[in-house]
């Protein structure tokens, strides 16, 4: 007996996965083998293949920053920061090292490798730059993107960025991401020839698979409103920071109007003159003691926007696998068609309008060789579709359980980091607290002693 032909919309539903938490053998796999297309022989690529992390091989730092003049497009003159990446062995056989030692890099470099590994591991949360312009931050900082401060932030934040990657499963085995660290020429042209640009999704076609798409997974789309919520709620958080920063910046200036009005007052005193000026003392190294308070802050700020930054990451993932649903679709109702049409010619019934079956009517019958020719072609066509929605289905399987590994990945580090910020941060504001009683324990002893 003949088997019947699978049902395209069977096919639509990904497999199963594996219950959350659990290990996952296809992201393990896809460790040990390396990532696809983007293992492709030349130097340094046999040090991406061994099963441990890059981190273990070298050390990597971004360790200055350097303000350039360059000529941009139109021959016009731009100013832009370079930052220097310094890669050092952390250990090999003849006591040598492999690695290029340092290279400077500008940001639209890091931008570009960023963009490479968003179009070659779609299924994988590719960690965030920093921010390209301060944002969220309290009036009294320079949001100018050439303020030293920021061009310091900036230099963790991309330190932090090639970190992440290195220390990632998949990523730290690409040769384009070893390339970079280590290939200061030419490096810019080896991504390009990668074809990278060709193969990303046009927005256009994003949006219209989020609109269109029947058969959305749940998962995918909870995760996208887990994705806008975590945006919305850390945007709130900064916001509502850089507010009370600003307050508490005006409360510590306040102490040193008090200060300067203590010194004043002592010199006008004579049995109270020794206790105003200490007390005054006090107040101006209170004061003064906020700009450090709010830079260590801006630290913590910074934590924080990283994972404002994942947001965007993690909908990224969503995106693509929208598209791939799409697609399936697409194909199975391609597939479906063709068949009825099969069955329509060989049946010699119509069961829909078509422009065919119109013309048919009008200009007359198709003759029985004419008829057998369309029914094989359309047997060909089947045959051929078939083939590949078995394709599509099984690459959007494979890419549910990959993505999902890796999200699962991706929110285990982020309980972890979000959780030691927030009680650094409160271990930080501890202190300042009491820093503030022991200045006015100090200022009460000094007013004691008058």
């Amino acid at each position: 007996m003949e088997q019947a032909p699978p049902d395209p919309e069977r096919q639509l539903q990904p497999a199963p996965l594996e219950p959350l938490g659990s290990s996952d053998p296809g992201l393990e796999a896809a460790v040990g083998e390396g990532a696809d297309g983007a293992q492709e022989e030349g130097s340094g690529a046999d040090t991406m293949t061994e099963n441990n992390f890059l981190l273990k091989k070298i050390e990597i730092s971004v360790s200055e920053a350097e303000k350039r003049t360059g000529r941009a497009a139109m021959n016009m003159q731009e100013t832009y920061t370079a930052y220097l990446i310094e890669t050092r062995s952390v250990e090999h056989a003849d006591g040598q090292s492999v690695l290029t030692d340092a290279l400077w890099r500008r940001y639209s470099e890091f931008e570009l490798l960023r963009n490479y590994l968003l179009v070659y591991y779609p299924h994988v949360v590719v960690p965030p730059l920093p921010e390209k312009r301060a944002e969220f931050v309290w009036h009294k900082l320079s949001a100018d993107n050439m303020d030293p401060d920021f061009v310091e932030r900036r230099r963790i934040g991309l330190e932090n960025f090639l970190l992440r990657v290195a220390s990632h499963p998949v990523l730290c085995r690409d040769k384009i991401f070893y390339l970079f660290l280590t290939q200061e020429g030419n490096w810019k042209e080896t991504v390009n020839e990668t074809g990278f640009q060709l193969k990303a999704d046009s927005r256009l076609k994003a949006l219209n698979a989020t609109f269109r798409v029947k058969n959305p997974d749940k998962r995918f789309t909870e995760l996208k409103h887990y994705s806008d919520e975590l945006q919305s709620v850390i945007s709130h958080l900064l916001r509502v920071r850089a507010r009370v920063a600003d307050r508490l910046y005006g409360v510590y200036k306040v102490h040193g109007n008090y200060g300067r009005v203590f010194s004043e007052w002592s010199a006008i005193e004579k049995e109270m003159g020794d206790g105003l000026q200490s007390a005054g003392h006090h107040m101006d190294v209170y004061a003064a003691s906020i700009d450090d308070i709010l830079e260590d802050e801006e630290h913590y700020a910074d934590q924080l926007k990283e994972y404002l930054f994942y947001a965007e990451a993690l909908r990224a993932v969503c995106r693509k696998h929208e598209l791939m649903q799409y697609d399936l679709e697409m194909a199975a109702q391609d597939l479906a068609s063709k068949k009825q049409q099969c069955e329509e010619l060989a049946t010699g019934t119509v069961r829909t309008f078509s422009l065919k079956g119109m013309t048919t009517k009008l200009f007359g019958q198709e003759t029985p060789e004419q008829r057998e020719a369309r029914i094989k072609v359309l047997e060909e066509q089947i045959k051929e579709g078939e083939q590949q929605l078995k394709s599509k289905n099984l690459e959007g399987r494979e890419f549910v359980k990959n993505a999902w590994a890796d999200i699962e990945r991706f929110k285990e580090q982020k309980n972890r980091d979000l959780k030691e910020a927030l009680i650094s941060y409160a271990v930080m504001q501890i202190s300042m607290c009491k820093k503030g009683i022991q200045v006015w324990t100090n200022a009460k002893e000094c007013f004691s002693k008058m």
